[in-house]
């Protein structure tokens, strides 16, 4: 139980450690601060175990979470401290004079041997309570054991070495189980298998330690008072059980390995460091009398274990004739000394004393310091107290230590947690590396401090190291975020500044050729960098304006290209006569706005490149968007281009169906100028009728006409339906093409006559030609032959028409023969109707007085009614409301407009007035009689039953409500 005094010592100790430590960090230098809300707890924590022990303790071991320690002369106390409320208390039951020379408890906490004064050993297990006698070990003095770490057990120790006090080591083996009737001691054997010696003589075995290394190869370490012995040999692959006297054969032929310091104090001790529960040890520490040798443990070094050694000296205050260090424990990075009042801890790092815990004299002088292997606590314990340490981030500071002695990968291992730490280290290695001259190395480094920016690049500026400074520049860049826009720019800008240099730097010395092709890949694959994407975009003219200052051309163009400025790449090419090359980017980008702009060029140059590319593109390309470059060297280029310029437009027309009447137009131009023998057929196939034609006729017929081709002339007049002109103008060319035009007007009886009078009186006035005067009769049945007599001259003779003549007679008689036959039969039809009229009017109805409308159900006399044929009755009102609803508009409003007529004519008879004479003649021209006006009522209304008519079937789709109406009608039955 820890005192007040004691708290109070703690607490001192602490705070000065805490003020150490903050000295030591206090503020970096990088813009980091390093700010402790609370003081930090020292990294060796010590505290009085709540245990006052009924008798003085004499010896003390602990392994495992498992404590044994031995009180007055024959008193054993095992404690578990997972159940430390359960102590059990063991009598040794010696009667003689002897104690407990040493206790030795195994790394399961499950076998301990009892070293006696008299050199016997007894042995107790964790899980009994009776102490067994190990006979075999009578006689000898244990100074050492050695575990077998590899494959003891709690029922068995497995095979372990034993030093003696005598220098000889020996091989046994240790059972839990009670054994056979003949045999119940629990050590199985006991050989001697070695021997160590000092000056000639034996050397008592201080310490014994049982470690195995790759490929089966086991080391034994052994420590006498000045020397530490190293066996190494290699057993067969499951030969562990059978021991290690085969290790110790195999180095007998040689003197033993070993390392020898002069000065003795009479015994010695060695302690390892092991990260992780059962692995190898990583280090080691021997205290001698001469200090301490510590250093590394190397499994891979054929000859010796120890490696990277070292021997921290005594201090003045250590005077072995005085004052001797009495036990030493291994940390990671710190070996604690136990001296008679106080601990010292050193880092075995720089060798320097970090820490000193005195003790009050009140609990006595300090005895022996253990280390729990596998909780890491270490123990110490006087006569009258124990305690314990609990080592807390024992690698806080050595990041600092590391930083100190230029091991930096280290230093940032153990501190990349702490930010301002590692920028420390960062900084340090950095400066470092810049005055030895290793400028890559310091700028990776700079660039992930947080020092200022300027003074890092100006002291490569003043340097004069451009590659490092390009390093600097890169890595700085990286590890921007996207938000700090303007840094970004600014360094995007400083890169391209210095690869360009250096690109222009290597470009004019030959010998560095290779040198050059990296760094322009190096810089290429910097500005297609998808993380500054937006940044080169944004500042592209920034970029352009110093590729331009550098005369970079091909930079440039790549540059356009990632940044998809497809128009300054194609106006470089085209600059340098690369006409290929411009169209290339054309037809792989497919911008239809670039191919409006450089066709013209393109075209005046490689015209079947130019034309296969747009017709590759297709529906992308607006034609008309491209007749100004068409047109242009169409007119001046030569005949290639013009043939390629027909080809395209034929594609638009016949490929892509394009009914644009500007090229359609322009097309016919090409066909007139300069492939007349397209012409006709363009025109022949475009159609006949005005709304499939996609030209303009009269440009056409223009067109035409100017060059001469008076056939494609007479086409266009029959398209336009100017049947006399097509007639004329084809009595030019052939009176067959003149005969195909006046057969047109179909519907025009007239006007075909007319043109085959033109035909007859060319042909007789012209071609004086009577034989096809007479065909033009046979070949219109609309000409006579006293049509075309007065074409003849007076003096022709008849012979020629003798035949015409009288097939002319013939024709009038027979049709002078229909005209009596048809005169006959409409006399007999008119006969007929006049009966059928007199028969309508005697015909009659009889109305029955209950006779109801069929619409209201009311009596039918009472008002003016409608009798039908089918036998339905109306009411003159009541028919007339059926009615409207089905009638067009045009006859509702006609019937509206009777109406009104009908009561200005009824008003008019009332008023007993005979009417002026301009109102009757008005009445009578406008709206008729009073009769006339009724019977074109009676027309609209009752030309037919309602019920029985057209307007019922036509009104089958009709809902019965309007649905304008639905919503009142619904609400008028709720």
């Amino acid at each position: 139980m820890a005192s007040i005094l004691d708290q109070y010592e703690d607490s001192q100790n602490i705070r000065q450690h805490s003020r150490v430590s903050a000295a030591n960090i206090g503020i970096t230098h990088s813009g980091f601060v390093n700010v402790r809300l609370e003081e930090e707890k020292p990294i060796f924590n010590k505290q009085r175990i709540d245990f006052s022990p009924p008798e003085k303790i004499n010896h003390f071991s602990v392994c495992n979470n498992q404590l044994c320690m031995s009180l007055g002369k024959d008193t054993l106390l095992r404690i578990d401290l997972g159940k430390p409320d359960q102590p059990n208390q063991i009598e040794l039951g010696r009667k003689d004079d002897s104690k407990v020379h040493k206790l030795f408890l195994d790394p399961t906490g499950s076998h301990l041997v009892i070293s006696l004064t008299t050199s016997e050993c007894v042995y107790l297990n964790r899980n009994t309570q009776k102490v067994r006698s190990l006979s075999r070990w009578r006689g000898h003095l244990i100074e050492s054991i050695g575990w077998n770490k590899l494959i003891g057990s709690e029922t068995n120790t497995g095979p372990i070495l034993v030093g003696t006090s005598q220098g000889i080591i020996f091989e046994a083996e240790i059972s839990a189980s009670e054994g056979s009737l003949f045999n119940t001691n629990p050590d199985q054997y006991f050989k001697q298998v070695h021997s160590l010696e000092e000056d000639g003589k034996p050397a008592p075995v201080c310490c014994l330690e049982v470690e195995r290394g790759l490929e089966s190869k086991y080391f034994i370490v052994a420590t006498t008072r000045k020397r530490l012995f190293q066996f190494v040999a290699k057993l067969a692959e499951g030969s562990e059980q059978q021991g290690f006297s085969s290790i110790f054969a195999q180095n007998q032929d040689l003197l033993p390995s070993f390392q020898e310091f002069p000065v003795n104090m009479g015994y010695s001790e060695i302690t390892f460091y092991t990260s992780k529960l059962r692995s190898s040890p990583k280090t080691f520490a021997w205290m001698m009398g001469n200090g301490v040798l510590y250093g590394q443990l190397d499994y891979v070094r054929p000859d010796s274990l120890l490696s990277d050694v070292q021997v921290w000296e005594y201090t003045a205050d250590i005077d072995l004739n005085f004052v001797k260090p009495i036990s030493i424990v291994l940390t990671q990075f710190h070996f604690l000394l136990l001296l008679p009042d106080r601990v010292r801890g050193i880092c075995t790092l720089n060798g320097q004393v970090v820490h000193e815990d005195v003790f009050p004299e009140k609990f006595g002088t300090l005895k022996k310091m253990i280390k729990d292997p596998v909780t890491g606590l270490v123990w110490i314990y006087t006569e009258k107290a124990v305690f314990r340490y609990h080592i807390q981030r024992e690698a806080r500071d050595v990041w600092q230590m590391y930083m100190n002695m230029n091991k930096f990968d280290l230093a940032k291992e153990y501190c990349k947690d702490r930010p301002e730490c590692l920028d420390m280290v960062l900084a340090k290695e950095a400066e470092h590396c810049f005055q030895n001259k290793r400028y890559l190395e310091s700028a990776k480094c700079y660039a992930l401090t947080q020092n200022y920016f300027e003074e890092i690049a100006l002291k490569f500026i003043e340097a004069k190291q451009e590659e490092a400074l390009k390093e600097f520049l890169i890595k700085k860049l990286a590890n921007f975020k996207p938000t700090e826009k303007t840094q970004i720019t600014l360094l995007v800008t400083w890169l391209t500044e210095l690869y360009l240099n250096r690109l222009g730097q290597l470009e004019t010395d030959d010998g560095k050729q290779h040198i050059f092709l990296e760094t322009r890949d190096e810089f290429r694959t910097f500005l297609k960098s998808p993380k500054h994407k937006d940044c080169f975009y944004n500042n592209r003219n920034t970029i352009y304006d110093l590729l331009a200052s550098h005369g970079d051309v091909d930079n440039m163009v790549y540059f356009s290209v990632i940044m998809q400025d497809y128009e300054r790449v194609i106006s470089h090419y085209c600059q340098h006569d690369d006409f290929s090359a411009a169209l290339d980017v054309l037809s792989k980008h497919c911008d239809d706005k670039l191919f409006y702009k450089f066709s013209p060029v393109l075209m005046q140059h490689i015209p079947k490149k130019v034309v296969d590319a747009w017709i590759q593109m297709g529906n992308r390309l607006d034609p008309k968007n491209l007749i100004p470059a068409l047109v242009n060297y169409s007119q001046m280029g030569s005949m290639q281009q013009i043939n390629e310029t027909i080809r395209y437009m034929e594609f638009c027309v016949y490929e892509l169906d394009v009914k644009d009447e500007a090229i359609h137009n322009y097309l016919l131009s090409l066909y007139a100028k300069h492939k007349p023998d397209s012409l006709l057929w363009y025109l022949e196939q475009a159609g006949t009728h005005v709304s499939d034609i996609h030209y303009d006729l009269k440009y056409a017929l223009r067109l035409c006409a100017e060059h001469g081709y008076l056939q494609a002339c007479v086409l266009v007049y029959k398209i336009m339906e100017l049947y006399e002109e097509a007639v004329d103008l084809a009595l030019q060319v052939d009176v067959d093409l003149a005969k195909s035009c006046a057969d047109l007007p179909e519907d025009d009886e007239e006007l075909r006559k007319k043109l085959w009078l033109k035909i007859a009186r060319h042909v007789v006035q012209e071609e004086k030609d009577v034989k096809k005067a007479m065909n033009c009769l046979s070949s219109c049945n609309l000409l006579k032959i006293e049509d075309i007599l007065p074409f003849f001259p007076d003096f022709v003779t008849i012979d020629h028409f003798k035949e015409a003549i009288c097939n002319s007679l013939e024709e009038y008689n027979q049709h002078i023969e229909e005209l009596k036959q048809e005169m006959g039969e409409a006399t007999e039809s008119a006969k007929r109707i006049r009966e059928d009229i007199q028969e309508m009017r005697n015909k009659y109805g009889v109305v029955e007085s209950q006779e109801k409308c069929a619409t209201c159900d009311f009596p039918l006399l009472n008002r003016p009614f409608y009798l039908f044929l089918c036998g339905h009755m109306f009411h003159y009102d009541c028919l007339l409301q059926e009615v409207i609803p089905h009638l067009s508009a045009y006859k509702q409003n006609k019937l509206e407009e009777l109406q009104k007529k009908l009561a200005a004519t009824t008003q008019t008879t009332k008023s007993r007035h005979r009417p002026r004479e301009e109102d009757t003649v008005s009445l009578g021209k406008g709206q008729g009689s009073r009769e006339q006006i009724k019977s074109d009522m009676d027309d609209i209304i009752a030309c037919e039953c309602v019920y029985c008519g057209e307007l019922m079937i036509k009104s089958i789709d009709k809902p019965f409500i309007d649905p304008q109406k639905f919503d009142q009608e619904m609400s008028s039955w709720l």
